[in-house]
């Protein structure tokens, strides 16, 4: 079953995402700040795609997509944005930064569903 990282600082969002990916047959585990799930991934855990919060404290979403993308070794995990903004503009820099894709809050479990599949099979990594 894939690893899906949810990165939000957001207890309750977190929690309802979390269980909507259980219910789609993926394995979630939640990280309620960018900086812990950058020392995750420094530690050497790599998830099969990261959904990841924009606005957080400390380190932004943005700021830790862009540390993701400049790794080589880590270029290959999907990651997709979550976020309550919908303006253009940060749309737009979430995919010039390497972005696989791009939800707004609150998301439908079929929104997230079809997110998630299209960002995995866009990597090569079809759902065992």
């Amino acid at each position: 079953m894939p690893t899906i990282w949810v990165v939000d600082d957001d207890e309750e969002m977190a929690h309802a995402i979390q269980l909507m990916l259980r219910l789609i047959q993926f394995e979630p585990e939640g990280f309620l700040s960018a900086r812990a799930a950058a020392q995750a991934l420094l530690s050497g855990n790599l998830p099969d795609l990261v959904l990841l919060d924009i606005s957080m404290p400390e380190v932004s979403g943005l700021d830790l997509l862009e540390f993701i993308r400049r790794r080589g070794d880590w270029s290959h995990v999907p990651v997709v944005m979550l976020s309550t903004e919908a303006a253009d503009v940060t749309v737009d820099r979430a995919l010039a930064l390497g972005a696989d894709g791009y939800i707004t809050k609150p998301v439908t479990l079929e929104e997230l569903e079809s997110a998630v599949s299209h960002a995995i099979e866009k990597h090569g990594k079809g759902q065992s």
